[in-house]
């Protein structure tokens, strides 16, 4: 099969460093959403300066600097569908960030999954094509390796319910069948969306962080199929929350990485 045929050369005909220069100032860590409401409301809270912008297909996506907490992010909103949102991801990469946090909807594939409660994945099944191009065919990849026990700390914090899981990538959501589904059901899946393992895999492929969970919307588990809070409108007050558990674990992320520099520091000799 054709997606068999990884190539492991990463310079190709046109890579991200070709159409996105290094940005002067760039935090090195970013978040990013699918939702423009939620977007929106994340710049009028925190606002933002724009200081690039995406070229990605037929549309260009600013790319901002906010202060949370008195450190500097990165904030830009992605395009759904696994091979737009790693196009913007491999930009922004090249741009200077070297960690990105992503939050976006998913389906639950388990109705005891309350809507708008947080998931957090750690497999996802590669049911689409742009992750065989970062990485070797397989079914499954491991999702989330850094970071779950930090998030994890800060949900609980903010007293926030949680599920980890595995989640079903699919390039196709209207044909999302009820036996297909009854087969990553089977294989552990617990919610289904749309980029998960192709982004996993292009950073794996740049050797650069990320993370990403999700918030439930629609039940693809009822006896019919219930919409729920799928809507970018519906419930943004507990959207805007989980903007802000984003935001808190990329202030932590900083903080570890500031402390990190400060013993490499510390553990230099000193020149006499």
């Amino acid at each position: 099969m054709i997606l068999t045929e990884f190539d492991y050369e990463k310079n190709a005909i046109i890579n991200p460093w070709h159409t996105s220069d290094m940005v002067q100032g760039m935090p090195k860590v970013a978040v990013t959403c699918f939702s423009r409401v939620t977007f929106a409301r994340m710049l009028s809270a925190f606002g933002g300066e724009i200081i690039a912008s995406t070229n990605v297909a037929n549309m260009e996506i600013p790319v901002c600097k906010t202060v949370y907490h008195g450190y500097e992010i990165c904030l830009f909103m992605s395009d759904v569908g696994a091979p737009a949102c790693v196009g913007a991801m491999e930009e922004i990469y090249a741009m200077g960030v070297e960690t990105i946090i992503m939050f976006g909807t998913c389906g639950v594939l388990d109705k005891s999954i309350e809507d708008c409660s947080i998931i957090i994945p750690n497999a996802a099944i590669r049911d689409e094509g742009t992750s065989y191009h970062y990485m070797p065919a397989s079914d499954e990849i491991e999702v989330n390796p850094k970071y779950i026990p930090e998030f994890v700390s800060i949900l609980k914090d903010f007293n926030t319910h949680y599920t980890i899981g595995k989640t079903w990538t699919t390039d196709a959501f209207y044909r999302e069948t009820p036996k297909k589904m009854a087969k990553r059901i089977e294989s552990g899946c617990i919610s289904v969306e749309m980029e998960c393992a192709a982004a996993t895999a292009v950073a794996k492929f740049r050797e650069k962080e990320f993370f990403e969970f999700f918030y439930a919307a629609d039940n693809l588990a009822a006896e019919q199929w219930d919409k729920r809070s799928l809507s970018n409108e519906a419930r943004v007050e507990e959207k805007d929350r989980v903007a802000i558990l984003a935001l808190e674990l990329a202030t932590k992320i900083i903080e570890s990485e500031e402390e990190k520099y400060m013993l490499q520091f510390m553990d230099k000799p000193i020149l006499r």
